[in-house]
């Protein structure tokens, strides 16, 4: 990583014990918006590390927290049938609450930091981690969301319960969805539901479909990866939290 981003591995309180997480952050000095990171099955791995230099790159405080880590602390795996079956394992032991409880966790460190505009925060996550983002926007503190192919938000809820999709009416913020067409995980028909509940809701949103794109389409480690929708949810990504969160007056 470049000088211009300072990055560490650090514990956060979570609830009633502690997770390691992945803070990247701009190296100059100010005060910047600060966004959570919700990685995919296989884990706070490089991929999801980028994402967080990414979007410090960009001028946020990004964290990424190791929401496996009751599981399997500090786990990361790369994308082989085998790495996808252990992650697939360990997200069947996740709970909603002890997710929630990872992400409120995530935000407290980030409002404790002197560098953080504590005025709302942004979340973004892939894979189950878009299923985990979707939850966390019914957060009070979260005000801009990018759900990257969420697989399972219409239908279930980690841990058991109602559908994730039946928290829609509590989420305040703005929120972004982002769904290949040709995702075998996520059928078009449960995209058209998020949308639906959505705008039945009135929250603030735009589904973004990638006609040929995958499941994983973000990400340039997988054999799903497609560079031009990436590069457009990129931009919009950007443009969200642009829009959606606080910025710093002039100094």
């Amino acid at each position: 990583m470049t000088s211009l981003v300072r990055t560490e591995t650090l514990s956060i309180p979570s609830g009633d014990t502690e997770i390691l997480a992945y803070l990247a952050e701009p190296s100059r000095p100010g005060r910047f918006a600060a966004v959570v990171v919700l990685q995919e099955v296989f884990g706070v791995n490089s991929h999801i590390r980028e994402v967080a230099e990414r979007l410090a790159g960009a001028g946020y405080v990004a964290i990424a927290p190791h929401i496996y880590h009751r599981q399997a602390p500090g786990f990361e795996v790369g994308y082989t049938a085998e790495d996808l079956e252990l992650g697939r394992r360990y997200k069947q032991g996740t709970q909603t609450e002890e997710l929630l409880a990872d992400v409120q966790g995530a935000i407290a460190h980030l409002y404790s930091k002197a560098n953080v505009i504590a005025e709302g925060v942004g979340c973004i996550g892939f894979c189950f981690g878009g299923h985990v983002a979707y939850l966390a926007a019914t957060l009070p503190e979260v005000t801009a969301t990018a759900s990257f192919y969420g697989a399972g938000i219409a239908t279930m809820t980690p841990g058991g319960g109602d559908p994730t999709l039946s928290r829609t009416p509590e989420i305040r913020g703005t929120l972004y969805g982002f769904f290949g067409e040709q995702d075998p995980l996520i059928a078009a028909e449960e995209v058209d539901q998020i949308e639906a509940a959505l705008t039945d809701h009135g929250v603030p949103h735009r589904i973004f479909r990638y006609p040929g794109a995958e499941h994983g389409f973000f990400c340039d480690q997988r054999y799903s990866y497609q560079a031009d929708a990436a590069r457009d949810a990129w931009t919009q990504v950007l443009q969200l939290f642009k829009t959606a969160l606080p910025s710093a007056p002039p100094s």
